[in-house]
């Protein structure tokens, strides 16, 4: 499981798949902040690109939208579809296209929020971590309970549009807050509309498409997600460099909001003649098979390994990365992860889910031992690791998900990500303060080893014991 871009000045794990900025950046490019990283033609220069990001990013998918046939019915969808992007139906683009919306508007609010409440609300690191750690536990149980919903009730939709809708209005009004609490009822809105979409948003992803394509599918939607997750951040850095205050930036954020609801209206979800009965749920997971249950275990694992990616900003610092170009590492990661996720996952298609998670794992193993034995002032060597972060993103995010639409049945489909979001979130807590221990006690070099043996570990026992070759044949599609 790929793990949230860290910001420098939060002091506890932001896991959620996205990018952010260094806190460097945003601190150098406030009016007054000193020299700054900041003058008139770097930031026209990061206009254009923003521009040219935004153009494709947002442009592209609609190109694609304009020539989809309206959805299609049930589970088989279209029994001719071709394999390819431009066989994917128009809710795929469209679930990706308010991700990326929605990414956008997310990732440009979430590393001011540190800033905004030192800076404006004199609150310390201590209630950073108070607001981020409530409102992420808030966000997984609520993946699990909206995935359980949405199988019990046959709609994802409202789920869907209800969640965007609450995220998106909750962090704009964070520009109004006179004191943290306020903040922390913003923030925890923010998670609590996330929780309320995210399985349904997978579950309805995964019914769109045939299986055969399914890790295409959701591979594109991780390349627009990543896509918006490196647009917000790059906005609020030139905004910021043009001398908007932090409010006005942060109020910006309406306009996406705006555009994610008006296209969450317009999803459609398929209508299956015969829907299974819903077993009732059971926190035994019955009526979910061993195969995932397993599978579930050694996500566990893994993500026992995965920790905040805070720590990887903190080991490029002390292995000689100047602190101004740690955005840039950071934005070369989500730059592989949006050219590579959807090829990637697609691959996933032809040869099997386990097998290519498995090389995304072993590939995330190595990039952390080399990131615990680089020796100091290896520039090259160093973006060349986080170039392979990129990449393993790329090879696991789509491909995860793809599998657990695999492997659950489909009036359990919803329940099924709800559990592997569950997980997910739930090992992050203990991953990060592991690694955190490991890291000021022992040494660098150790807690980063631990990390890659727990990758190592768990994608030996994903092809060897939760999803044996025997089994793999089953489900690949």
């Amino acid at each position: 499981m790929s793990r949230g871009f860290p910001v420098l000045a939060i002091t506890g794990p932001r896991q959620s798949g996205k990018t952010t900025l260094a806190r460097a950046t945003f601190a150098n490019s406030r009016p007054g902040g000193g020299d700054g990283i900041f003058n008139r033609s770097a930031a026209h220069y990061l206009s254009a690109t923003m521009l040219e990001l935004s153009f494709l990013s947002f442009v592209i998918p609609l190109v694609f939208l304009a020539k989809r046939p309206r959805f299609t019915r049930a589970e088989g969808i279209q029994p001719r579809m071709h394999t390819g992007l431009a066989s994917l139906p128009r809710t795929v683009w469209l679930i990706g296209l308010i991700s990326l919306l929605n990414d956008s508007a997310s990732e440009m609010i979430y590393p001011l929020v540190p800033l905004y409440l030192a800076a404006v609300l004199m609150a310390g690191p201590g209630v950073l971590g108070l607001i981020e750690g409530i409102a992420e536990a808030t966000a997984s149980l609520l993946k699990l309970f909206s995935g359980v919903i949405v199988d019990r009730t046959g709609r994802a939709k409202p789920w869907i549009l209800w969640g965007y809708a609450l995220a998106g209005f909750a962090r704009p009004l964070i520009a109004l807050a006179g004191s943290w609490p306020v903040v922390l009822v913003l923030r925890l809105a923010d998670r609590i509309g996330k929780g309320l979409r995210t399985s349904p948003r997978d579950a309805l992803l995964a019914a769109s498409v045939a299986p055969d394509v399914r890790g295409l599918a959701f591979g594109l939607h991780r390349a627009m997600d990543n896509a918006g997750a490196l647009v917000g951040p790059l906005a609020a850095t030139l905004l910021l460099g043009l001398g908007w205050s932090l409010r006005q930036v942060i109020l910006l954020a309406l306009v996406p909001a705006i555009l994610c609801l008006l296209l969450s209206l317009g999803l459609r979800e398929p209508r299956v003649v015969v829907r299974p009965a819903s077993p009732a749920f059971s926190w035994r997971l019955e009526g979910l098979p061993s195969a995932f249950k397993r599978y579930l275990l050694v996500v566990a694992l893994f993500t026992l390994g995965n920790a905040s990616n805070m720590f990887l900003l903190l080991r490029a610092r002390e292995l000689g990365l100047p602190e101004v170009q740690v955005p840039l590492a950071w934005a070369a990661v989500a730059l592989v992860a949006m050219l590579l996720s959807t090829p990637l996952s697609a691959l996933s298609d032809k040869i099997g889910r386990a097998r290519l998670i498995r090389a995304g794992w072993l590939a995330y193993a190595a990039f952390y031992l080399g990131m615990g034995l680089l020796p100091p002032d290896s520039p090259l060597a160093l973006y060349g690791l986080f170039a392979s972060y990129g990449l393993f993103m790329a090879a696991t995010e789509g491909a995860e998900k793809a599998l657990v639409a695999d492997l659950a049945p489909p009036e359990l489909r919803g329940t099924a990500f709800g559990w592997f979001n569950l997980t997910a979130g739930i090992v992050l807590l203990p991953a990060s303060l592991l690694f955190g221990t490991l890291y000021q006690w022992v040494g660098a070099a150790t807690a980063f080893a631990f990390s890659a043996s727990c990758a190592l570990g768990a994608a030996v026992l994903l092809t060897t014991w939760a999803l044996p070759p025997s089994q793999q044949q089953l489900i690949t599609p």
